[in-house]
């Protein structure tokens, strides 16, 4: 594996690297490399660079043909059989009989993840095989480019999302998802990559309500929990202990992790006999345990707290904390309930972290662990697996490093990783580093990185299907080279440009093109006219899809009827999995350099699930599925660096007919102004121009001309900072900051205008058969929105039979929403065609 390309500028101090050499002041690191490896991603041959990525089209012929494994078997690794869940181990294994897919359910510490590995292990494999996966910080593209690779023998291959069904049907394995923290939208997305196959999803709420088998796990019963308290001691209770110890057993409500904790307690008294914890004492066994733990424990405690929801492997720990037996250290800690094991290391418990901050005033030094693993990424022992593996730690040290004032250390941990995230097509952990690369380097002002990052993230679009995007920043990319004077980058942009959509050029300031015309090219294809119209055409692609392959779904890749059935969908879902439109800003970097273990903000929690742990209810909570707040402090969901700021607007059709067209204007300039400032690049927006009506009452209509526009640049071009160039940096309107606004189509292939309003509402236009129009508003946030909106009477012009209820409840990913439209409860009207349906984004 090649290392990071490209001066990466440490500019805050003389402090030596470990061979003395300076990298302060105004040194610079030139980490040189060359071509990291070559990956193929639905229709694209992608060469990875470290300086900046290639890419080709492939043609049909040369595409891989992926063979299939006649058997899986990637079991987790063997523990002790848990204590008294033969019970639930039976029910579990009749539920997966009966369904396809079994949601497992329990609190945190109550033994899920123990029961699912056991089940993994000793239960009937599905016809084909069993898989056992931790889903902790992953998308479910990335869930299911794994299940492909197990699937299939195909190396340095993602097939694009209708391509990866067809190969995964007929494929009957038994998949087992840990830590499976997902919406029900994503849990539907992931089980439909594999059709035949059966799911068990571990998680700590029910989410699929009426769509699976769903198995509650509960705490053990006096016997099991007396005979777990027994293992644990290798030791019979003794008699004088018996009432204890069952009193431990109902004050803990049988959760075997307080269970372990309370036996890793139980220590002989002078007599010899063993002496149990007493059950007041259930809610403080952490201090206790503390103070028996060695130097070397504390100190591996200290890094997991630091890493806060990151896994690593033991490797990591013996490296940074100077542990010569790291992985039995990390053992025992798991042993005693202060550490979590999974597949790929171990994590801190939640309400461990509370007294690691007690005990140590500082985090592990945040230079330490950017060195740390910027140098083993590059290491060519170092595989993009491990890498991918680790990308929840890389997040986390990149954060740490923006709080603390030292993009430049960001810079370095996101450069040196990009070319094995990319490699490993994981492109859900790739496109949150990508973004995180970016923002710290507009904050360091290194244009160098900013074009790297930009560059890459351009052929990240590329490979998921995201081509109008990828045109977008393509155009950055090569303004940012050219000001930099770097041909290089200038032609690997160049090149890739050839697959993307034209890009317009835009008319002058405040000049709008005619009413009607095509101002300035489609990217997106004509909205208004074929919905299936081609979104930008993919050259080389015109001779349709390969025998086999299916349409692309509507709901996910756009409209079918009439596409270019050589239109790439991406190697995801739909849209984008993880970077800038599925980045949770509750978890994302702030402005806050923040000081002593203050910088650590909260995990990337679902905001719609999201609780607070609780650590005397819910010891042990486990906000390692990347819900729940960080118990150390909470970041401020606004000091996402990356801002996203979109203008649209939308003006009613007469009578239904003609569409108002509309100006979208980007404009900007690139210049250098002394110690490295970045440069604002020049790209045009997306403009549309469409009416359509949509029926969702008795004669319920939208009528809306549809004018989008996005402001890419504005403002002072030298100001690395402002939203101007950080709207490239998230360009897709279901980004967290306005998920909501864009354009959006219906299952009938009508187009139409959300827009955010002044007060933080989104409205758009409903109009009766009449003409009449009025303004719906909706409100909400986290991906759900309310409202009421009219329906019409189709008898008497411009009036109304009332309001109904409208719900939107938009995707994680935001590339969907499901739409309800209920009449008022009171019966005094009907509204006939009230109902459900789905809307696909189309911006």
């Amino acid at each position: 594996m090649a290392e990071t390309d490209g001066s990466v500028r440490e500019p805050h101090g003389p402090d030596p690297d470990e061979d003395g050499t300076p990298m302060g002041g105004d040194h610079r690191i030139d980490i040189a490399g060359d071509a990291s490896g070559t990956v193929i991603a639905g229709n694209h041959n992608v060469v990875i660079d470290a300086h900046g990525s290639t890419v080709n089209l492939l043609p049909p012929q040369e595409r891989p043909r992926p063979v299939r494994r006649e058997r899986v078997a990637l079991v987790p690794r063997r523990q002790r059989e848990p204590v008294g869940r033969e019970a639930d181990l039976e029910e579990l294994e009749g539920a997966l009989r009966g369904h396809g897919v079994v949601q497992l359910w329990g609190p945190p510490g109550v033994g899920k993840s123990t029961l699912l590995r056991h089940a993994a292990r000793s239960l009937e494999p599905g016809p084909d095989g069993v898989l056992f996966l931790n889903g902790a910080h992953r998308e479910p593209e990335d869930l299911a480019q794994e299940i492909f690779e197990a699937c299939y023998e195909a190396p340095g291959y993602a097939p694009t999302g209708p391509e990866l069904r067809r190969l995964m049907t007929g494929v009957e394995v038994t998949v087992y998802v840990d830590d499976a923290e997902l919406t029900p939208e994503r849990l539907r997305l992931l089980a439909d990559a594999a059709p035949d196959a059966s799911f068990v999803f571990a998680s700590r709420e029910r989410s699929l309500l009426g769509e699976s088998a769903d198995l509650e796990l509960r705490g053990l019963g006096r016997a099991a929990g007396l005979g777990l308290l027994e293992r644990e001691l290798r030791h019979p209770v003794p008699e004088a202990q018996y009432a204890v110890a069952v009193e431990l057993c109902e004050v803990a409500l049988g959760r075997p992790l307080l269970l372990l904790r309370a036996a890793g307690l139980a220590r002989p008294d002078t007599s010899g006999e063993i002496t149990l914890p007493r059950a007041a004492e259930i809610d403080g066994l952490v201090p206790l345990l503390f103070d028996r733990l060695d130097t070397a424990a504390l100190k591996t405690l200290h890094l997991l707290a630091t890493l806060r929801d990151a896994e690593v492997d033991p490797e990591h720990v013996g490296a940074l904390c100077d542990v010569p037996d790291p992985a039995a250290v990390c053992g025992r800690l798991a042993g005693l309930g202060l550490a979590t094991v999974t597949e790929r290391g171990y994590r801190s418990v939640a309400d461990v972290l509370p007294e690691v901050r007690r005990r140590f005033a500082e985090p592990v030094a945040v230079d330490r662990l950017c060195d740390h693993f910027a140098r083993w990424a590059a290491l060519a022992t170092t595989t993009p697996a491990q890498v991918a593996d680790h990308g929840r730690a890389l997040e986390v040290v990149a954060e740490m490093a923006e709080r603390r004032g030292r993009p430049d250390l960001a810079v370095r941990v996101a450069r040196a990783v990009s070319p094995s995230l990319a490699e490993s097509l994981r492109f859900g952990v790739w496109g949150r580093l990508l973004d995180q690369g970016q923002n710290a380097a507009r904050q360091d002002g290194d244009t160098t990185a900013h074009a790297y990052f930009t560059h890459e993230k351009a052929i990240r679009c590329l490979m998921i299907g995201r081509r109008v995007v990828a045109a977008v920043l393509l155009a950055e990319a090569v303004v940012l080279w050219r000001q930099l004077g770097d041909n290089e980058g200038v032609d690997a942009a160049l090149n890739a440009q050839q697959y993307t959509p034209p890009t317009p050029e835009a008319p002058p300031l405040g000049e709008s093109p005619a009413p009607g015309g095509d101002p300035g090219g489609d990217p997106g294809g004509d909205l208004g006219g074929d919905p299936g119209a081609d979104l930008g055409g993919d050259p080389g692609s015109m001779t349709g899809p390969e025998p086999g392959t299916t349409t692309p779904d509507p709901v996910t890749t756009g409209p079918a009827t009439g596409a270019d059935t050589g239109y790439d969908p991406g190697a995801g879902f739909g849209h984008d999995p993880g970077g800038s439109a599925g980045y949770d800003p509750a978890g994302a970097p702030g402005a806050d350099p923040g000081r002593g273990w203050a910088d650590q903000g909260a995990s990337a929690a679902d905001p719609t699930t999201a609780t607070a742990p609780n650590a005397a209810t819910h010891p042990g909570a486990d906000y390692g599925a990347g819900q729940g707040a960080n118990p150390w402090s909470a970041a401020d969901p606004t000091s996402h660096v990356a801002a996203h700021s979109s203008g649209a607007a939308g003006t009613a059709g007469a009578g239904g007919t003609g569409a108002t067209a509309g100006t979208g204007v980007a404009a900007g300039a690139g210049g250098a102004a002394g110690g490295g400032a970045a440069v604002a690049a020049t790209t045009t927006a997306a403009l549309w121009a469409s009416v359509v009506a949509v029926v969702l009452g008795s004669v319920a209509a939208l009528v809306i001309g549809v004018v989008v526009y996005q402001e890419l640049s504005s403002g002072d071009p030298t100001n690395t900072s402002s939203t101007s160039t950080s709207d490239l940096s998230s360009p897709s309107p279901s980004a967290a900051s306005d998920e909501l606004a864009g354009v959006w189509q219906d299952a009938g292939g009508n187009v139409f205008l959300i827009a955010r309003s002044g007060d933080g509402a989104y409205e758009f236009k409903s109009q009766g058969t009449c003409g009449a129009t009025s303004t719906v508003k909706v409100t909400g946030g986290s991906g759900r929105y309310s409202g009421t909106m009219p329906v019409w009477d189709e008898s008497t012009c411009g009036k109304t039979f009332g309001d109904a209820r409208l719900s939107i409840d938009v995707s994680s990913d935001g590339s969907s929403a499901s739409v309800e439209v209920t009449a008022p409860s009171d019966g005094s009207w009907e509204c006939r065609n009230c109902g459900s349906q789905t809307w696909a984004r189309q911006t």
